[in-house]
């Protein structure tokens, strides 16, 4: 199964968005990189988020970072994963940033595969706020082969 059809077998929906005023996916050479992409989920992990809920919220970030994706290249197919920059909204006591993040990386593993394009470089930041109380925000560089 390709890339775009198993995304599309777990349930993401793909439809052209309207242009913004930042561009969520941007080509630049072999290169598709993206605005960060902020969850739907708002709050603070280690004060009232759990790492589950992190961890949902970090999957949803990639599920709207796969749409940019598509949106400007027009597939998923013929990509590989090449870094992952996952940011968390958390208290400074909070230090399982990388469980959160977890979230989305499994998710393009799933997609792309845990050894083949889906293996990808990543960092895990911890946080004091981020824009509109997101729980979570994601963004992610793809490399077109």
């Amino acid at each position: 199964m390709s890339p775009q059809q198993k995304a599309e077998s777990l349930g993401i929906k793909f439809e052209k968005a309207a242009p913004g005023y930042l561009n969520l996916c941007i080509r630049s050479g072999s290169q598709l990189l993206t605005s960060g992409h902020v969850s739907d989920l708002k709050g603070k992990l280690g004060a009232d988020l759990s790492v589950e809920q992190g961890y949902a919220a970090a999957k949803n970030c990639a599920e709207k970072i796969l749409r940019s994706v598509w949106d400007a290249h027009g597939t998923l197919d013929g990509l590989r994963v090449i870094k992952v920059l996952g940011c968390v909204n958390s208290t400074l006591e909070f230090n399982e940033q990388h469980l959160v993040i977890n979230g989305a990386s499994d998710l393009l593993h799933e997609i792309f595969g845990k050894t083949g394009d889906g293996f990808h470089a990543r960092s895990a930041l911890g946080f004091a706020q981020l824009p509109t109380g997101a729980a979570v925000e994601v963004e992610a560089i793809f490399e077109v082969k």
